[in-house]
């Protein structure tokens, strides 16, 4: 059983990227405008994720700001707060100790009292055990005071040291109070308060609205829940803080859902009042700078994108009509048609269009060369069987026996066929006489240098005239070596040519020959039939034949027709 044989591991390889060659031609063969889409988008999406993480960070470091500024600013309510507390119970423990207390003599510690705190906004108050108030500098003197209001009064009889109540709803002033206690005791051995009341309203400076971000609003809530001050005017003093869910002791910044609406708080916990300072906004104005930064960008993305694929589509239709276009004149040049160059509003397009056109022009002119050609291979062809037939008639007519006729007529062929060689081999610039010359008389030369002498100008002859003069050239040596100049060891051949204006003159003179008086036949060889019709028919040219003593001498006149081109 054969084994088929395994695969190396490269083949396996170039064999799995061919798939996927063919894969990715397979499926993904799309229009021009899809991948210029894509290429769009790919250009596009990650910027757009960008900037939109650039906007996230600088939206959250603008929170973290602002969230910062928020807890100084708590803080720093927080300090005022704590300043003026700290301050009346300072004056407190001044008046306390001072000796100005005089509780025997109620009258004149009101006075003193009076006079301490005038400008100061707050009122002294004592209240005994009993929680009936004896003195409040807030009224005239004598005044019945009753009871006090305050539900802290009981724990700060029992304090040993300053005590902050929360806010409370003061019958004597009929508004929203605090007070600031300092337990004494009396002459009596009585339990006493002495006391510092303070309209709530009045700590609404601590909170003011300027001090805060756009949105916010803080406000001063006591231990129980209750306002004290707040910078929003529908929060008002001894109402219960809305914001429930809350803790009573909390610092910081949390998010907290109050009835379906949710917040962002800031709080700060005093330990002097026991006081909460809670600055707060609803999430959606927390958040708008966010939202409204991101709506801008995907607005402008959108815009942007919407211009850039429109721009793209317009781009892709462009190209895809002028490769149509180009398809059109691709199909037209393979069937050989003239094309024109179009004009295309992409250049790269209108450049391939121009190529398309010369192409089909070059194409144009090659099949008309080709015809030429034809018809010249053809005229050619037609000459050269002409040539041939003549060369058998005059071989057969001259030759004496077989091989005498097969010897000839086999190195005429030799001939015809150099000069053939030579008219192929320079068919564009024209045969070099001089090259024709040596071609033809190479087989006849012999070996001693100097017998065969050429001279003359550069000289390019069209094919039909080459081949006419290699014909002559071949016969005029083939009479030299068989009874001229090269029939023995000492003659010689110069072959000469001039360009006169109008004419080509060639002369062939040989010397030296040893002359025998032919004898008289009524046939003509095969050379002179060349020379005399051929020439004559041919090319018109005038021939002057000289026989001299020593060698024959050939004069041939070709008039200039443009046939010839001299490099002189």
């Amino acid at each position: 059983m054969l084994k088929a044989p395994e695969k190396s591991e490269g083949e396996v390889t170039s064999g799995g990227l061919q798939a996927v060659a063919a894969f990715v031609r397979r499926y993904l063969r799309r229009p021009f405008s899809f991948y210029l889409l894509s290429l769009l988008l790919i250009a596009i999406v990650p910027s757009f994720i960008f900037s939109f993480v650039i906007v996230k960070r600088s939206v959250d470091a603008q929170e973290q700001v602002v969230t910062s500024l928020l807890k100084a600013s708590t803080g720093s309510v927080t300090r005022i707060v704590e300043r003026e507390v700290e301050g009346m119970t300072i004056t407190l423990k001044v008046l306390s100790t001072s000796g100005a207390v005089n509780l025997r003599d109620l009258r004149g510690f009101y006075d003193r009292a009076s006079s301490a705190l005038a400008g100061t906004h707050s009122n002294l108050i004592v209240v005994d055990s009993d929680h009936n108030l004896r003195m409040n500098t807030g009224v005239p003197f004598g005044t019945l005071l009753g009871r006090s209001s305050d539900p802290d009064l009981d724990v700060a009889l029992k304090s040993s040291g300053p005590l902050v109540s929360g806010a409370f709803f003061a019958n004597t002033t009929k508004s929203w109070v605090f007070n600031v206690y300092l337990p004494i005791n009396g002459p009596d051995g009585e339990r006493y308060l002495l006391g510092l009341t303070q309209d709530a309203a009045r700590m609404a400076k601590a909170v003011n609205r300027d001090t805060l971000s756009p949105g916010w609003n803080a406000a001063l809530v006591d231990g129980k829940g209750k306002v004290i001050a707040s910078s929003d005017p529908s929060t008002r003093p001894g109402e219960a803080f809305f914001l429930d869910a809350l803790p009573q002791i909390s610092i910081g910044v949390s998010d907290i859902n109050e009835r379906g609406v949710a917040y962002r708080v800031v709080s700060e916990f005093s330990v002097v009042t026991g006081w909460r300072i809670v600055a707060w906004a609803p999430r959606e104005i927390v958040d708008a700078p966010i939202l409204w930064s991101f709506l801008w960008l995907s607005l402008g993305g959108i815009i942007f994108a919407s211009i850039a694929i429109a721009g793209s589509l317009i781009i892709a239709r462009l190209l895809t009509q002028g490769v149509k276009l180009l398809a059109l004149d691709a199909r037209r040049l393979g069937v050989g048609e003239v094309i024109e160059p179009r004009r295309y509003v992409i250049t790269e397009v209108e450049a391939v269009s121009a190529y398309l056109a010369r192409a089909a022009a070059a194409r144009t002119r090659a099949e008309a060369e080709i015809r030429l050609l034809m018809r010249e291979v053809a005229h050619r062809s037609k000459n050269q069987l002409t040539v041939i037939q003549s060369m058998l008639a005059q071989s057969a007519w001259s030759s004496e026996d077989t091989s005498d006729f097969v010897d000839a007529f086999r190195k005429r062929l030799a001939g015809l066929a150099r000069s053939t060689d030579l008219m192929i081999a320079n068919a564009a610039m024209g045969v070099d006489f001089r090259e024709l010359a040596e071609e033809q008389l190479q087989p006849f030369a012999p070996d001693e240098p100097g017998r065969i002498v050429l001279d003359g100008p550069v000289l390019r002859l069209e094919t039909q005239m080459a081949q006419t003069l290699g014909m002559v050239l071949h016969e005029l040596a083939t009479n030299a070596i068989k009874h001229g100049a090269l029939a023995n060891a000492t003659g010689t051949i110069r072959l000469e040519w001039s360009l006169p204006a109008d004419a080509i003159i060639i002369r062939w003179r040989e010397s030296g020959a040893d002359l025998v008086e032919p004898a008289r036949t009524h046939r003509r060889g095969f050379g002179s039939v060349v020379i005399e019709r051929m020439l004559g028919m041919a090319l018109r040219a005038e021939l002057e034949r000289t026989m001299h003593g020593d060698g024959i001498e050939w004069r041939i006149r070709i008039p200039r027709t443009g046939g010839v081109e001299d490099g002189a």
